[in-house]
């Protein structure tokens, strides 16, 4: 994988997410980001799933809103992240999930070039930077607190890449 590029996962990441008690609901295949590779493991990342803005209706638009003004000390702040890739995007940060490279299905593509979406913007880089590690310090003491079971998943996945 290359950091901060854009991927779709395989179905079989999800299926390990359900498998080990996860939610994952989406039945769409949405492409997720690829934002760093984890100190604890060489091989392990945590992508951040994605969606368009302009998919959503005002309920949902006003909801997401919502969490995005709530102070910076507010935890919630950082579950969500509008910011560009080739559209206007949806970071669905609080949904993040480590990831292998064996869990890649491809890249995604940008729609006008047609070569793999790569993000450049530092700054939105360093604030999905900021809110992923706020979002990944409240799971490591509160294992398992997100509906996705990120430890128990980052666990397996150690486990796989040690085998």
């Amino acid at each position: 994988m290359i950091i901060h590029g854009i991927y779709f996962g395989k179905d079989e990441i999800y299926n390990k997410i359900r498998s080990e008690g996860g939610v994952w609901n989406d039945s769409k295949e949405r492409p997720i980001f690829c934002l760093i590779e984890s100190a604890e493991h060489a091989g392990l990342y945590w992508a951040i799933p994605l969606g368009n803005w302009n998919h959503r209706d005002d309920k949902a638009k006003e909801r997401i809103r919502k969490y995005i003004n709530f102070p910076d000390t507010d935890l919630r702040s950082c579950f969500y992240h509008l910011g560009k890739t080739d559209t206007d995007t949806i970071f669905f940060i609080s949904d993040a999930i480590p990831i292998t490279d064996k869990y890649i299905e491809r890249e995604y593509l940008n729609r006008y070039s047609k070569q793999q979406q790569i993000i450049k913007n530092k700054k939105l880089i360093s604030e999905l930077e900021r809110k992923l590690f706020r979002i990944l310090s409240d799971e490591n003491a509160n294992p398992n607190k997100y509906r996705q079971h990120i430890t128990d998943i980052k666990n397996k996945l150690i486990e796989e890449l040690d085998s």
